[in-house]
């Protein structure tokens, strides 16, 4: 399993830089904002060569939600995104991390209602994943469906209706984004579900329970990564929180090694049984 970060105020501007920062606190790739990429393209290009730190995948960047209420902005998204992943895909990221929207509408806050019904979530979302399965299948990339907590989505927030997505479509090039963070509130046991739905997952999210770097809160990574470990997953892991502490920078490289310690131990409990 191989360790990815996103942009942290922390790192330098300057990409070629940020990349030699992100590898010096031990991290293996780069989970790149969208929009960064397309705009500064010929630079990424260039620092992943002379760094030979990878880019491992795309995260936000685009405009709209693939279950967008407003048609103009779902399909604007698309758009988007298509545009990010033929350069995603020429230098080798594995693809791009897609929920079917974010604080759009939670059936958990009021009006508690949705402008729309279950049936036609599920046309938009199936519509606008085909159209990004054939995208991805054409840049060698792939769709790394996310599912979000309660809060902050009401379309897809377990493994299961995203799995169900993925089948119902016959997509085969969408896979699923397991986020430890989501998964704590949403998933009954977070490792069995990793291998409950093994097939499907091409990507992982870690956060500790609060949103913030793993280790400052109670999720037992363990557990998860040993179950990553019993799926031969091969794919990064990407951190996607917010940094506790007086100096964010140090706290988030004690959170590496925090982690790493993490995988070794699951490697250990693997043997040991």
């Amino acid at each position: 399993m191989k360790l990815a970060t996103q942009d942290k105020p922390f790192y330098s501007s300057e990409i070629e830089q940020k990349l030699l920062e992100i590898k010096d606190m031990g991290f293996d790739a780069f989970e790149i904002d969208g929009a960064y990429l397309i705009e500064k393209f010929d630079k990424v290009e260039a620092a992943v060569r002379n760094t030979s730190v990878d880019i491992s995948s795309v995260c936000g960047g685009y405009r709209g939600w693939i279950g967008d209420f407003n048609e103009e902005r779902r399909m604007q998204a698309i758009s988007d995104i298509e545009n990010i992943l033929k350069r995603a895909g020429s230098i080798g990221a594995k693809g791009i991390v897609v929920p079917a929207a974010w604080g759009m509408f939670s059936l958990r806050l009021p009006p508690m209602v949705p402008p729309r019904s279950p049936e036609e979530d599920r046309y938009v979302l199936l519509d606008s994943l085909k159209r990004l399965d054939n995208i991805a299948g054409s840049t060698g990339t792939a769709i790394f469906l996310e599912p979000l907590n309660r809060y902050e989505d009401h379309m897809i927030n377990t493994l299961e209706t995203a799995k169900q997505l993925i089948c119902d479509g016959g997509f085969k090039n969408v896979k699923i984004t397991a986020d430890f963070f989501h998964m704590n509130i949403e998933e009954k046991n977070i490792a069995e579900s990793i291998l409950k739905y093994k097939e499907f997952i091409g990507h992982v999210h870690i956060a500790d329970s609060h949103r913030y770097q793993p280790g400052d809160g109670h999720l037992d990574f363990v557990e998860g990564f040993r179950a990553l470990l019993d799926i031969d997953y091969k794919g990064y892991m990407a951190f996607e929180c917010r940094v506790l502490g007086e100096n964010p920078a140090e706290e988030y490289k004690k959170s590496v090694e925090y982690i790493k310690e993490c995988i070794a131990r699951a490697r250990w409990s693997k043997c040991k049984n």
